[in-house]
């Protein structure tokens, strides 16, 4: 079944893209009056077999998402954050399930806790995307209505990988810039930090030392 579902999604992905295969380029050119005009320029056919291959080289899971699966299962968070730069660190608790969905494609993590004395829940999302080679994260929680969203890649040496996003600021509704360095310690050990600006000025917001069960 999962083979049958594979061979489907690159089937339906393939047939779009035939679809597409005259679509149209532009290139300027200048008429008698010296007006310049679009002219569509058609594209090369590509190969259906060719097309066929990265298709189903993009959908099957490798390497990274094997990775990834070997964080399945229930993590404690021990999370401290600072409000200001060399601001006074606060202490917060959560647990995280992790498990592979979509057929160990997409790591997905459900945080449960507590923060500022409210009760915690959040949810990401990791993905690897084997077409640009790179790292996606996404997450969502009960603290606010926005969604964060940070690419980055892995660096092997370090056994990390960090993460560049933007969010938006509810004080004053600028977008301004993030990261997150992600932190593979041991087996059983991962760490998470990340890294806001304030006054033009980048600072350790927040600490997230997961432990394995």
């Amino acid at each position: 079944m999962k083979n049958f579902m594979i061979t489907l999604s690159v089937l339906v992905f393939c047939f779009s893209s035939c679809k597409k295969e005259i679509k149209a380029e532009t290139e300027n050119t200048i008429t008698a009056d010296g007006v310049k005009v679009e002219e569509p320029i058609a594209e090369k056919p590509i190969d259906s077999a060719a097309e066929m291959k990265a298709w189903a080289e993009y959908a099957a899971p490798g390497n990274p998402h094997k990775m990834m699966a070997d964080e399945t299962g229930t993590w404690n968070c021990e999370m401290t954050f600072w409000m200001t730069p060399n601001g006074k660190p606060e202490k917060a608790a959560s647990t995280a399930e992790i498990k592979m969905i979509l057929g160990g494609r997409y790591q997905e993590a459900n945080y449960k806790g507590t923060m500022m004395g409210q009760p915690f829940e959040g949810k990401s999302t990791l993905a690897y995307n084997n077409a640009s080679r790179e790292y996606t994260t996404t997450f969502i929680d009960n603290m606010g209505t926005g969604m964060m969203v940070a690419m980055g890649k892995y660096d092997e040496k370090t056994k990390s990988m960090e993460l560049k996003g933007e969010v938006v600021n509810p004080v004053n509704g600028k977008k301004t810039p993030y990261r997150e360095i992600y932190t593979i310690v041991d087996g059983k050990t991962r760490k998470m930090e990340m890294f806001d600006v304030k006054n033009g000025e980048e600072y350790k917001s927040m600490e997230i030392v997961m432990s394995k069960k």
